[in-house]
């Protein structure tokens, strides 16, 4: 298993679950909930100051298939978040397929007697504790990293302040 913080990211329209590991990547436990960002790149640049602040080493981002496998336009989103990480992160991105991991979260949620409705925002943090737990169990039972690396593009703008380096002595 390697070693170093992983930042679990749960996609949605309105809110990203974030969760974390500890550094043996042992097991994940929640974060916060980051607002969408309707235009600009808030919520991208909140998530890396998250990163930053926990000295993550890679970026796992649940993959939103249809039940069959195909994609759908909550995958189109949530591949275009995740490269906008690996475009300015620094860290691999990698995305691993979550379906059911909301479903999980919710069901979860009901059975410790809490209302789904108005716990929103703690169902995407729940969400991406379960898809990082799954991708941190997936790597330490086949010795291999989960899922596929989001490749960074050179052409990308990068976030003003995203730079992981910027400030930092050589």
């Amino acid at each position: 298993m390697r070693s170093g913080v992983r930042l679990g990211i749960d996609v949605g329209k309105a809110r990203v679950g974030v969760a974390r590991s500890d550094f043996h990547g042992m097991l994940a436990t929640p974060v916060e909930t980051v607002a969408r960002a309707a235009s600009g790149d808030a919520d991208i640049r909140r998530i890396l100051e998250i990163a930053a602040e926990i000295d993550t080493v890679e970026f796992i981002v649940g993959l939103p298939l249809s039940m069959s496998g195909g994609k759908t336009a909550s995958t189109e989103d949530a591949e275009a978040f995740a490269q906008s990480i690996a475009d300015v992160a620094g860290h691999p991105v990698r995305m691993i397929d979550e379906r059911l991991t909301t479903v999980s979260a919710q069901s979860a949620l009901h059975r410790s007697g809490k209302n789904t409705k108005n716990s929103r925002a703690v169902i995407d943090q729940v969400a991406a504790v379960i898809l990082l737990q799954q991708a941190l169990d997936v790597e330490r039972a086949s010795g291999r990293p989960p899922g596929y690396v989001v490749d960074a593009t050179q052409s990308s703008i990068k976030l003003k302040g995203a730079d992981p380096n910027e400030g930092r002595e050589s």
